[in-house]
């Protein structure tokens, strides 16, 4: 049975452990051999990887997996897939690994991670995570043109967007798909998609640590982390004195909030909500050069900026902006392969318009205060925001979620960077597009940041009852703006040269 809060029709099933369905092949350059998975997917021979690793389990979900499930109902079947994290490795051919022994050690990877065959479903009533001992994996795999495609990484780029855009039926399916790409006999892509259900980004990117590792050497060194299964037993037992100090801290500050980030601004367009993205080759080394000069993270100084200029623009006091925090900060859950990450809440006061860098000091003690309180029962926070007057599921959209969601790799502050002239030209070629816009969303504003090709993309959701269409991109423009500026000075209140 799908699991509940699926309101968007059938959910292809072909990852369930069962039988595929035949169908052409499809794809520009590439021939499938042996695929099975998603609709557009099949073969006469279908490839499975067999798995086991222990007894079958049942508990209750963890606090990360239920707040995970807010979205999983709120969100309109088209927006699934953003709740699918994608992820690819490369495989040179001094690798030498053939489809076997990439299908042995994607077995052996669900074998080693209980989460990875963990599903969703819903037992007396209520919904819990059910992992089983054994199974079997499907994996399509694709041979790609020697010719055309002769690295795999075109047929790689088809097949992501093929197994990833499809939303997990969570009760049905495995919380990994997985699929190959060879070129003459040698495989050179493995493309994974998890289940946001038992994994988070950090959760990930162990998860392909291991699976590298199994690829080239065929083995772990180490044992695996702690599971999803018992993060939630922790959760029931030794956790409850966090959750009761997130709650308090959430409640205490919210009541410092103005009533809402951003006024009405005009005419509701439809479709309501408009996603922008701006693409820049200045927003990380002027990040970087920040961050070294204050000695701070990257994350922190692109926070600071997006505080200041929606505080500055909107003249308020106080900015509360809502980030994730990964909640890796107990030495059990530093290697956990589950699903951890919570919304955090920093409350940054600027009533006395400080200059950026105090901005900077301050937003860094704001965040901070919000990812040691981001760890908490979403039941208890509800029953917190009751107490208090509000209806969590609505008080939080009036202001800004702000996301970070950069892989770690070279995130890090770096002194040495472009010079003034050059940062600035970079800024003249930043490029603005706009995406396909949305009917639903939770927030009036979020602004995520990702990485892209050589540059920084920052990609804003905005209720254009609040955020009109040239007002969400000059936003985007502002944080960039105001990053350039103070990559080489103290930049004074209202934070943006008046040029």
């Amino acid at each position: 049975m799908a699991a509940p809060g699926w309101t968007g029709g059938p959910v292809p099933s072909r990852w369930a452990d069962g039988p595929p369905v035949t169908t052409a092949p499809v794809g520009s350059g590439a021939t499938r051999t042996a695929p099975t998975g998603p609709v557009g997917f099949g073969a006469d021979e279908p490839v499975y990887a067999p798995f086991g690793g222990g007894t079958a389990r049942t508990g209750p979900l963890t606090w990360g997996q239920r707040a995970m499930w807010r979205a999983v109902v709120e969100f309109e079947s088209p927006q699934r897939s953003v709740l699918n994290l994608r992820r690819s490795l490369t495989l040179s051919r001094r690798a030498a690994v053939d489809v076997p022994r990439a299908v042995r050690a994607l077995g052996d990877l669900v074998g080693r991670h209980e989460s990875l065959r963990t599903r969703i479903r819903v037992r007396d009533g209520e919904l819990c995570q059910v992992a089983e001992a054994e199974g079997r994996l499907p994996v399509p795999v694709w041979t790609a043109d020697a010719v055309t495609d002769p690295d795999g990484g075109a047929t790689a780029r088809t097949l992501a967007e093929e197994i990833g855009d499809p939303p997990f039926d969570h009760a049905a399916h495995w919380p990994i798909r997985a699929a190959l790409v060879v070129v003459d006999g040698l495989v050179r892509h493995v493309v994974v998609v998890f289940s946001h259900s038992t994994v988070d980004f950090h959760a990930a990117e162990l998860v392909l640590r291991d699976l590298r590792m199994l690829l080239l050497r065929g083995r772990c060194p180490a044992g695996p982390g702690v599971q999803s299964l018992d993060v939630a037993e922790r959760e029931r037992t030794i956790e409850q004195r966090r959750c009761d100090r997130a709650v308090a801290y959430w409640s205490r500050q919210f009541g410092r909030l103005p009533v809402a980030t951003f006024e009405p601004a005009g005419a509701v367009l439809t479709p309501r909500y408009r996603r922008g993205s701006l693409v820049s080759t200045a927003i990380d080394p002027a990040a970087r050069l920040v961050a070294a000069r204050h000695r701070a993270t990257t994350s922190t100084v692109l926070l600071a900026a997006t505080a200041a200029v929606i505080a500055g623009t909107g003249g308020q006091e106080v900015c509360g902006i809502f980030s994730m925090a990964n909640n890796r900060f107990q030495p059990e859950y530093a290697t956990a392969i589950s699903k951890l990450n919570q919304l955090g809440f920093c409350l940054v006061d600027l009533a006395d318009r400080p200059g950026f860098a105090e901005v900077l000091a301050r937003t860094g003690r704001a965040a901070l205060d919000g990812y040691r309180h981001a760890y908490y029962d979403p039941r208890a926070m509800e029953k917190g925001f009751a107490d208090i007057g509000h209806d969590y599921g609505t008080a939080l959209a009036p202001f800004c979620f702000f996301n970070d969601i950069r892989l770690p790799v070279g995130a890090e502050p770096d002194p040495a960077g472009p010079d003034e002239p050059a940062l600035r030209a970079a800024a003249t070629r930043s490029a603005f597009t706009w995406l396909d816009p949305l009917d639903r969303f939770a927030w009036r504003c979020r602004i995520q940041v990702v990485d892209a090709p050589g540059a920084v993309e920052l990609v804003i959701t905005a209720d254009t009852c609040y955020l009109p269409p040239d007002r969400a991109e000059r936003l985007l423009r502002a944080v960039e703006e105001l990053l350039v500026e103070a990559a080489f000075r103290d930049v004074p209140w209202p934070w943006l040269p008046s040029r």
